[in-house]
Parts: structure tokens; C-alpha cells; sequence
């Protein structure tokens, strides 16, 4: 990266002007009678961007040599991390051509996980992956409300499957974690482009590129609680029955639950002794949940119900981080 210097010149009575590198005008194709936008920053610099910069010089292709010796997850999983980039079209080729079992993995594992990414082309030797998002349609803060309200009912209905020992519901809150993660996905990818075009970032409703890694840790935290509430679902398929609605792990899920809902409200707080009364109801309720630890009981479902009860322990304690998190978004850095 070179550093170009220029002087600011004063013309006429308030027109203050500096010319522009040659290089970079003429890497860009820029033109007399061209526009350029110019964006304030926070921190007081300046963005200096182009239109003529077109569509289609910005759009990123990927070609991804599929590895046989590789399993097909780990060949998805390079997949992914290509989506996570922002690459808008990610082809996937091989010379002897895809198995039937690998077709279908990736084919299905990438309508489950990927929001926006479609085949778009198929061929023996070839799958051509195509990236449809709009971002304005599906901004920031709607996939996190997506994400927060899947993962709060996924965490209520795990209470109904271990009361009344349901199984069919504790299998289906392991099926919607699915959703979850494309919400998570998207999330990243989308947290990754706006920090490199700051336009990007405000149409995501992004105010400030900073606020990227606070919004980052705050959506892998609720990612993390849907895990928690799927091991509670998988921990009461392996139960053999019910538990009684007295049982005190019901008042530490009922807390949890509660601690988490104020966790995400702490996003849109702007009192910080608010989000730090949140951060030490959160620490409460996880050493309730230790004190419950020491209970003292045999017989079948002990070890399902401990593990479940850590589960509720953790979500306690992201909910905890998620309002460390929007106390630190809140300080904002004066620039003398």
C-alpha cells in the first residue's frame, strides 16, 4: 500500500481542492466529468469512492478444486469459508467427476446452511454456486432478531420436551438449530463485506464499521445458546420420563431465559448501569444454577438432568457476554 501526499489549495472565496493520484484515477478508469462520493468517517477521515467502478468488476469468483481425498464435509467446509469471504459465485469442479453421495451433500448441505447461495450450474465434472442476496431485503438487525427468536423458542420448547418427556418436540427444536446457523452464516459474511465498503455497512444498518466486531461476538453468543438448547432436546431424548414441573430446574431455565431476553434488549440500551445490572443478573443466575449442582439424588435421568442444567448455566453466562458486549459498543472513541 503506498501513501500518496497532497497538498489542500485554496480557489476563490471557499473552495478548497486536491488533486488526485494519477495511478489510482487511472487503475479505475476514472474520467473527466466523473463523480466521485465522498464519505465522512467517523474517526474524521475521508472515503473517497467511484462510480465508475461498475457492478461488474466488483463481483468475486471462486474456482475450488474439490478434493477427493478429503471427506465431503471437509470439502464444504472450504466451500463455506469462501461464502463467509463474499465471493458471489463459488465453482466447485473436479476431473472424475462427483460421487452420487457427494452430489447430494453438498447440493442439499448448501440449501440448508447458506442463505442466498443457489446452483446455479450442474454438470458431471462442475457445481456453480451463485450468491442472490440482497442485502437490503434482509439487513443486520433482522437477522439477528431471526436468529434471537428462533434460538428463545428453541430454549422454551426444550422445557415442554423435558416436562412431559416429549420427544417428537426435542427432535424438532435439533432440526430448526439448522436454521439458526444459516442465519449465522449469513451474518458473518455480510460483517466481513461491510467493513470493506462502508456503503455495504449502511445498508446492513451498520452506523459505525467499528460496531462490526461487537455485532460479531454478539451473534456467535446466540449461535452458541441454539447449541445449548439442542444438547438440552438431544439430553431428553435419552431420558426415560417426564419431570415434574416443581422440579427447581425449571425456575433456572425460567431465569435463563429471562437473562437472555434482557441481554438482547441491552443491544438498543444506551444506560450503561442498565447493561451492567444485566451482566451481574446474568452471574446470579449462573451460580443458582451451581447451587443446584449439589443437589443430592440417584437414579436414571441424574446425568441428563445435570448436563442440562449446565446448559442453562451457559446460556446465563453468554447472555452475560452479550451485554459486556453492548457496554463496550456504547463507549464511543472521541477523536480530538
Amino acid at each position: 500500500m503506498t501513501k500518496d501526499k497532497r497538498k489542500v489549495q485554496f480557489t476563490g472565496n471557499s473552495t478548497y481542492i486536491v488533486s488526485l493520484p494519477i495511478k489510482w484515477v487511472r487503475d479505475i478508469g476514472l474520467q473527466a466529468g466523473d463523480t466521485l462520493t465522498l464519505t465522512p468517517m467517523p474517526n474524521k477521515t475521508l472515503l473517497v469512492s467511484s462510480s465508475a467502478i461498475s457492478r461488474e468488476h466488483s463481483v468475486l469468483k471462486a474456482s475450488i478444486d474439490y478434493v477427493h481425498s478429503d471427506s465431503a464435509e471437509n470439502n464444504l467446509r472450504v466451500l463455506i469459508s469462501h461464502y463467509l469471504v463474499g465471493y458471489d459465485f463459488i465453482k466447485l469442479t473436479t476431473k472424475k467427476g462427483f460421487s452420487a453421495y457427494d452430489r447430494k451433500f453438498i447440493k442439499d448441505s448448501v440449501r440448508q446452511k447458506l442463505i442466498g447461495l443457489e446452483l446455479v450450474e450442474e454438470s458431471r465434472n462442475e457445481l456453480v454456486f451463485q450468491c442472490l442476496l440482497n442485502y437490503h431485503d434482509l439487513p443486520l438487525g433482522r437477522v439477528i432478531k431471526n436468529m434471537y427468536g428462533l434460538v428463545l423458542s428453541m430454549l422454551e420448547d426444550s422445557m415442554t420436551a423435558l416436562k412431559d418427556h416429549n420427544v417428537e418436540i426435542a427432535e424438532d427444536i435439533i432440526q430448526r438449530d439448522d436454521d439458526v446457523d444459516r442465519f449465522y452464516l449469513l451474518s458473518v459474511r455480510q460483517l466481513k463485506a461491510s467493513i470493506e465498503d462502508v456503503e455495504l455497512s449502511e445498508k446492513i444498518g451498520i452506523g459505525d464499521p467499528r460496531e462490526c466486531l461487537g455485532y460479531r461476538l454478539i451473534t456467535k453468543s446466540i449461535e452458541r445458546v441454539g447449541d445449548h438448547a439442542v444438547r438440552i432436546a438431544r439430553n431428553v431424548t435419552k431420558m426415560e420420563n417426564g419431570i415434574s414441573s416443581e422440579d427447581p430446574i425449571f425456575k433456572m431455565a425460567d431465569l435463563s431465559q429471562k437473562v437472555f431476553e434482557s441481554s438482547i434488549d441491552s443491544m438498543k440500551e444506551e444506560d450503561l448501569q442498565a447493561i451492567n445490572n444485566i451482566v451481574v443478573e446474568a452471574k446470579k443466575v449462573s451460580q443458582f444454577g451451581v447451587s443446584l449442582e449439589s443437589r443430592d439424588g440417584e437414579g436414571s435421568g441424574n446425568i441428563e438432568l445435570s448436563m442440562i442444567l449446565e446448559s442453562l448455566r451457559r446460556v446465563a453466562e453468554y447472555s452475560a457476554d452479550i451485554a459486556e458486549v453492548a457496554i463496550n459498543m456504547n463507549i464511543k472513541p472521541s477523536v480530538a
